[in-house]
């Protein structure tokens, strides 16, 4: 059996799941070995006007790269945007065959856009300025997660691209063999290279040909 035949028996529960926690909450189902049109079932995509057919996220290829579902079956409440702008509170179950390989996911998303706001609103209105105050600064030992919902395979690309290059105050064409080697590093990391297309578009943005960004990747091996 295919892991897309193994996939399908978790439509309903995508359905299910959509029409419980109601119409602020979008639940995805993704086939990991299809990147490119990875979402099998959705409900209530208005949520991130995604349908299926659509690509995965940052987020899912950067799990890929750094083999983080290995050692855990889930990641629960970290923020999500959508490309409207919405703040999403975001969970993804791991779906694994029997030996422990990655075959999807389950991913719920919940606009908390009006609540994030209801909530400003109080903490505004109840607000008590103390003098002396400490702030405590203990760590959690959560590890910081974010994603971005993109629609289709170039937004995730360009998503992908611009958050690295923000990182660099100078343009591509300034830029050293050095600098270039560690932006094609960074987007490597963060797993554009497993789209396709990725190659092409880091190409255009680095001012540079697919030779020589597949040449940068071959020297990262």
């Amino acid at each position: 059996m295919s892991s897309r035949d193994k996939l399908k028996k978790y439509i309903p529960l995508v359905e299910f799941m959509g029409k419980v926690l109601g119409k602020n909450s979008e639940v995805v189902l993704h086939d990991i070995n299809n990147l490119d049109n990875s979402i099998v079932a959705i409900a209530n995509g208005h949520i991130s006007g995604r349908t299926v057919g659509g690509p995965v996220t940052d987020l899912v290829l950067k799990i890929l790269k750094d083999g983080s579902y290995k050692e855990k079956n889930y990641i629960c409440n970290y923020k999500g945007v959508s490309r409207d702008n919405k703040t999403l509170k975001s969970s993804s179950y791991f779906i694994k065959d029997d030996n422990g390989k990655l075959i999807g996911m389950i991913c719920i998303n919940t606009d908390i856009t009006n609540i994030i706001k209801v909530k400003d609103m109080l903490d505004a209105f109840a607000f008590i300025e103390e003098e002396d105050t400490e702030k405590e600064s203990e760590e959690s030992g959560e590890v910081s997660v974010f994603e971005n919902l993109d629609k289709n395979v170039e937004d995730v690309i360009s998503s992908i691209i611009n958050s690295v290059m923000e990182e660099y105050s100078i343009p591509p064409e300034r830029m050293s063999l050095e600098e270039k080697m560690q932006v094609v590093k960074k987007l490597n990391e963060k797993g554009v290279f497993l789209l396709k297309g990725g190659v092409s578009e880091v190409a255009k943005s680095l001012r540079a040909s697919d030779t020589t960004i597949y040449r940068y990747i071959n020297k990262l091996k």
